[in-house]
C-alpha cells in the first residue's frame, strides 16, 4: 500500500531511515535528569493499554488508519494519553504499561503494526504514536501525578525484515508444488517457512542447494527496510532455521521464528546483546520511564537474560535510576517454567500465566472448585525466586508476581462469560485481583466491560466507551484500588489461604475462598470471596469453619458493607458471602474513613 506524501515525505526528508534530525536520529539529544520514580513495586496497580486503542489526541499522526478494522492502524496516540490521565487517576491506576514505541514494519500481508511488536530499528520512534517531545511530555505529566510509566520492550526477533531465498531468484516467493494425486502437495513460503534444524535449505526442482540466501527488504514506504542498530544487518546475527511448528519442541521455542515471519536473533552472540542493552538503555536515558515489561521470555535463553538484567540495572544505577522494574511474558501454563525466569541473576517478576489459566479462567469464569487456588500456591515457594535480585526492587519474585486476568494476547474474560452473570463473575475476580499478593495488572477496557475475543477483537478503541466513569464495573475498579493503597496490609500483607473448597454446588460453602494478609508492622485484613453466582456461601461447612490468626473476640469490620464480625472464642468466624460477593475485613481499630 503506497504511503501518503503528506506522512512519510517530512520523516525521509528529515532522515528518519537515514538518521539526519531529532526525529530520526536522536544520538546527539540531552538525557533527561532520572531518578526512582517507584518506592515499592507492591504498592503499584498496572494498567496496561495499546497505545493504537487508547486515545487519538495528535490528527497529525493519523495516516493509513482505518476505523473500525481492528487488525489496522486505529489511530491512538501519546498526546491521547496525556489528554485522559484525569481519567486513569480517577479509576485508580498507578503504573501505565505502554506498547513499544520503536519504529516498526508498518504493514504486512495485510496486518499493520500497530501494537508495535514488529520492530525494524531500536533507535528510532514509531511516528504514528507522535515525537520524542510528546513522549517525554507524557512520562512527565504521568509522574507529576505519581503514576510511574512502564515500556514494552522484544529482545526476542525483529519484524520481518528479510526472506529465505529457498529457490535463489532473488524474490520473495509463496508457492505450492506438487499434483495433490500422484505426489503430495506441499506449500513452500519465502516468507516464513517451516522450521528446520539444520538452517532453512535453498531447494528447487533438482533438490537441495545448501542453506537458502538472506535477503533484506527494501520498502521504505512502510519502513521495511535493513534493520538498526547496524549489527541486525549482519545475516549471521539471526538463527534462520524458520517459523516454530511445535512448541512441545524446546529447540524450536528457542531458535525459531516467530509465526508471521518475525525473525528470531541469535541472543547467545554478544554483539546481539551488546545491542539491545544499549538500545533500550537508551530509551531510558531518554525519556526517565521507570521499568520494562518484556515480550516472549520463553523464546529466548536463559544466559541471555543473566547477561541483559544485571547489565541494564547497573547502567541505570549509574545514572540515578534505580528500583527499575523489569519483568516478563512467558505465555505458557506451566509454573515452574514462569518461576525459572525469576531465579537469580534473572527477572524480577513474570506475568503469573498459570493463575491466569487455574484461577481466573478455570474459577472465576467458569466455576471451578476454589481448592484449585491452593494447589497452585502450594507450588509458589518452589518455583520462584525467593530472594530479591542483586540491584533490582528489593522485593522477592514470589512475592511479587504480576496478576492479571486477561490481556491483549488471550480473550477478554466477558468473552467467555456471555450470560447475565458475567459481569458480575468479573467484578469477583477483580476483587481477588486487587487484594491478593503481588502486583495487579488491569487489561484496558476492562473498566467499560469489553468483551472482545482472540486477537484482534480484544483491542478495542478505548474511545467507543465514550471514557464513561460511571459504570458499575469502572466504579468498582475504583472503589477496590482506593481500599488497596489505603490498606496497607493489601499491598504489604503475606498471604496465607485460611479457606478452600472443592465444592462447586449447592454446598454452603461453595465457591469460597478466603485469605488473611498480615504485614510485619501489624496490618491485617481477612478477604472472603463468593466465586459462583448461584447462592451465598459462608466460610464454614457441616462442623468446621474459617480459623483465623486474630485473638477470640477481636472484632472485624467488612470496609465494603460496614458490618462488623467478632472472631470466636475458638478463633473461628463464619462469614457470610452472597453470590459473587466479597468482604475485605479489618481490625475494627484499622479502619480508615471515606475509604
Amino acid at each position: 500500500m503506497a504511503a501518503s506524501k503528506s506522512f512519510f515525505a517530512p520523516l525521509l526528508a528529515c532522515g528518519l531511515l537515514a538518521g539526519s534530525c531529532v526525529q530520526g536520529d536522536l544520538s546527539g539529544v540531552r538525557d533527561v535528569p532520572l531518578g526512582p520514580n517507584v518506592e515499592e513495586w507492591r504498592e503499584e496497580i498496572i494498567y496496561q493499554l495499546l497505545t493504537d486503542r487508547f486515545a487519538n489526541g495528535d490528527a497529525q499522526t493519523d495516516h493509513r488508519i482505518m476505523p473500525g478494522a481492528l487488525a489496522r492502524y486505529q489511530g491512538g496516540d501519546w498526546q491521547g494519553l496525556i489528554d485522559h490521565l484525569d481519567y486513569l487517576e480517577e479509576l485508580g491506576v498507578t503504573s501505565l504499561w505502554i506498547s513499544p514505541i520503536v519504529l516498526n514494519v508498518d504493514f504486512d500481508a495485510g496486518f499493520d503494526a500497530y501494537h508495535g511488536y514488529w520492530a525494524v530499528d531500536l533507535e528510532r520512534l514509531n511516528p504514528h504514536f507522535g515525537d520524542l517531545a510528546t513522549l517525554r511530555a507524557f512520562v512527565n505529566e504521568a509522574h507529576a501525578r505519581g503514576m510511574s510509566v512502564l515500556l514494552d520492550i522484544v529482545t526476542n526477533h525483529l519484524g520481518q525484515v528479510f526472506y529465505y531465498d529457498i529457490n535463489g531468484n532473488g524474490q520473495p516467493d509463496d508457492s505450492i508444488a506438487g499434483s495433490g494425486t500422484r505426489s503430495p502437495l506441499s506449500r513452500i513460503s519465502e516468507y516464513d517457512p517451516d522450521y528446520d534444524p539444520r538452517g532453512i535449505q535453498g531447494y528447487t526442482s533438482l533438490g537441495e542447494s545448501g542453506p537458502a540466501i538472506i535477503r533484506f527488504f527494501d520498502m521504505p514506504e512502510i519502513f521495511r527496510v535493513l534493520p538498526n542498530p547496524p549489527v541486525f544487518q549482519n545475516p549471521e546475527v539471526y538463527n534462520r532455521r524458520g517459523r516454530i511448528v511445535d512448541y512441545n519442541v524446546r529447540e524450536q521455542v528457542v531458535l525459531g521464528d516467530f509465526p508471521g515471519g518475525l525473525k528470531d536473533l541469535d541472543t547467545t552472540r554478544q554483539d546481539v546483546r551488546d545491542a539491545m542493552v544499549d538500545a533500550y538503555v537508551r530509551w531510558v536515558l531518554l525519556t526517565d520511564i521507570d521499568g520494562f515489561r518484556i515480550d516472549t521470555l520463553k523464546h529466548v535463553e536463559y544466559g541471555f537474560w543473566e547477561d541483559f538484567a544485571p547489565r541494564v540495572r547497573q547502567r541505570l544505577a549509574e545514572r540515578g535510576k534505580t528500583n527499575f522494574l523489569l519483568f516478563g511474558e512467558a505465555f505458557d501454563g506451566d509454573d515452574a517454567l514462569l518461576g525459572s525466569y525469576t531465579q537469580p541473576g534473572r527477572l524480577d517478576s513474570v506475568f503469573y500465566f498459570s493463575q491466569k489459566f487455574w484461577v481466573f479462567q478455570d474459577v472465576f469464569q467458569r466455576g471451578g472448585a476454589t481448592s484449585q487456588i491452593a494447589r497452585l500456591f502450594a507450588q509458589r515457594g518452589a518455583n520462584y525466586g525467593s530472594a530479591p535480585q542483586e540491584g533490582g526492587v528489593g522485593v522477592a519474585p514470589r512475592d511479587l508476581l504480576v496478576n492479571f486476568m486477561d490481556n491483549h494476547d488471550v480473550p477478554r474474560f466477558l468473552y467467555d462469560r456471555p450470560d447475565a452473570q458475567g459481569p458480575a463473575a468479573l467484578r469477583a475476580a477483580l476483587a481477588y485481583l486487587l487484594t491478593e499478593d503481588g502486583i495487579p495488572c488491569i487489561y484496558y477496557g476492562t473498566e467499560q466491560e469489553y468483551a472482545g475475543g482472540n486477537d484482534p477483537a480484544n483491542r478495542e478503541p478505548l474511545w467507543w466507551s465514550g471514557y464513561r466513569t460511571d459504570g458499575e464495573t469502572f466504579r468498582w475498579i475504583a472503589r477496590l484500588t482506593r481500599i488497596r493503597r489505603g490498606y496497607r496490609a493489601l499491598t504489604h500483607g503475606d498471604f496465607q489461604l485460611v479457606w478452600t473448597t472443592e465444592h462447586t454446588g449447592a454446598e454452603g460453602d461453595a465457591g469460597v475462598v478466603a485469605f488473611e494478609r498480615q504485614s510485619p508492622d501489624g496490618d491485617y485484613a481477612t478477604v472472603v470471596i463468593n466465586a459462583q453466582g448461584a447462592h451465598g456461601s459462608e466460610t464454614g461447612f457441616e462442623g468446621n469453619a474459617m480459623r483465623l490468626e486474630r485473638a477470640p473476640g477481636s472484632t472485624l469490620v467488612d470496609v465494603l458493607s460496614g458490618e462488623s464480625f467478632s472472631v470466636g472464642a475458638d478463633g473461628t468466624l463464619r462469614v457470610a458471602v452472597g453470590p459473587y460477593g466479597a468482604r475485605i475485613l479489618v481490625p475494627q481499630d484499622q479502619v480508615i474513613g471515606g475509604l
